[in-house]
């Protein structure tokens, strides 16, 4: 049986686009965003940075912040009936609206 293909960023082509206006540096206030235990948060992956990325699947999700791990925070998603625990990176969380 042939090995599956690819690793985590496979077949992500257009979710880690970013739109030409907003390439180049990063923003300074969206790497150092502070986020309470509670808050819902958006996964939405900053495609510049690889540092503490989630799987593709969970991308555009809301999820709820636990606590924080190092620089880190720890995050709490419902997939299905599951409950899942993930430690994602501030650059890649956007708070909720809702």
């Amino acid at each position: 049986m042939a090995q599956r293909q690819g690793g985590i960023r496979r077949k992500s082509r257009h979710k880690m686009t970013k739109p030409l206006r907003t390439k180049g540096k990063i923003s300074i206030r969206n790497y150092l965003q502070k986020f309470n235990p509670g808050d819902k948060v958006v996964l939405k992956a900053e495609p510049a940075v690889q540092k503490s990325l989630y799987k593709m699947r969970f991308h555009g999700d809301v999820a709820t912040v636990i606590g924080k791990r190092g620089s880190c925070y720890e995050v709490i998603l419902i997939d299905g009936k599951k409950k899942k625990l993930m430690v994602i990176h501030p650059i890649h969380l956007k708070r909720s609206k809702s």
